[in-house]
């Protein structure tokens, strides 16, 4: 359903992304995990084909056999929201703020063969699928009429319009109280198995990733250095920085501490990157030659590798 291969961002000097390669299957759902900073709404852009002004792309992003990297702007125009669909960070910033929801969800189907009306019937449908109370009324509105948790969910209404093969979440809960997180999650969770594609799931949230994916990436300085298994990430991860990870997330912290416990300093300067481990000056396991040498690629399982040095098969 999609292939990632080598795929690489620059902004000029600075490499955002680099040699990414990933998998998601039919009706699976993986996480792209990390510290803000590493990459990772840099990934979902480049995803749907729709990197930042000025960044150049190279590698593989294969979603249905099509390359959405290789193919010129007007293919790629083609592609999103039937081939590939994002939720976006920010609803409010998802729509337009003069358009009523249902002036946008209509429009959001030209491509379909349907006529103006059926269309509307058909995002009042996707509505209610997604929880809206009274969506007949919610397509008259304006974005900034609904509260916070409507609004994510008239995201993921849009979103699923066209039913794309690949479905990208960027944070969809990020701007939402606990009660609300929980019930997008909750959403997200009914509609994996109702949706025949693919999710990625992009996340700095543990629990969100523990909640919804079957497999999880985990991202550090533009590079994914470490995949597996939810179960295997959250249980027997093997790179520093994933243990790392895990260690600062509150839900892995019995009992009662003074302090949260800190990953010391900093992404680095991708301009350019550091020789070596990017990790290695945070590492408290590095040694001399992962400030030089780039770690390769060690597979300990099917499916389950990491880039380390000190990681053994």
């Amino acid at each position: 359903m999609l292939r990632v291969e080598g795929l690489s961002v620059s902004y000029g000097a600075v490499q955002a992304l680099r040699g990414a390669s990933l998998i998601a299957r039919r009706s699976e759902v993986i996480g792209i995990v990390g510290e803000s900073g590493c990459g990772k709404s840099t990934l979902a852009s480049a995803l749907i084909g729709l990197p930042a002004p000025g960044a150049r792309m190279r590698g593989q992003v294969e979603i249905g056999g099509r390359d959405i990297v290789a193919a010129p702007e007007r293919a790629r125009r083609a592609m999103r929201g039937a081939a590939v669909a994002m939720i976006f960070q920010d609803p409010m910033t998802s729509f337009n703020p003069v358009l009523t929801l249902g002036q946008q969800l209509t429009d959001f189907q030209h491509r379909s063969a349907l006529p103006r009306r059926a269309r509307r019937a058909r995002a009042a449908a996707m509505l209610a699928r997604v929880g809206l109370p009274d969506p007949e009324l919610a397509l008259d509105r304006h974005i900034h009429e609904l509260s916070g948790g409507m609004r994510q969910r008239a995201a993921i209404a849009a979103a699923l319009l066209m039913q794309p093969q690949l479905l990208v979440a960027d944070e969809p809960t990020t701007a939402l109280d606990v009660t609300m997180e929980a019930q997008i999650i909750h959403l997200l969770r009914e509609l994996r198995h109702e949706h025949q594609g693919a999710i990625v799931v992009i996340t700095h949230h543990l629990g969100v990733i523990g909640e919804l994916c079957d497999r999880v990436y985990v991202m550090y300085a533009g590079e994914i250095v470490e995949e597996g298994t939810t179960d295997e990430i959250y249980h027997d991860p093997r790179h520093p920085y994933t243990q790392a990870l895990i260690a600062c997330d509150p839900a892995h912290i019995a009992g009662t501490v003074d302090r949260l416990p800190t990953i010391p300093d900093r992404v680095p300067d991708l301009d350019p990157p550091p020789p070596g481990c990017s990790f290695a000056p945070r590492c408290p396991v590095a040694m001399a030659r992962c400030r030089t040498d780039a770690p390769p690629r060690v597979t300990v399982g099917p499916g389950h590798a990491a880039a380390c040095h000190r990681v053994t098969p």
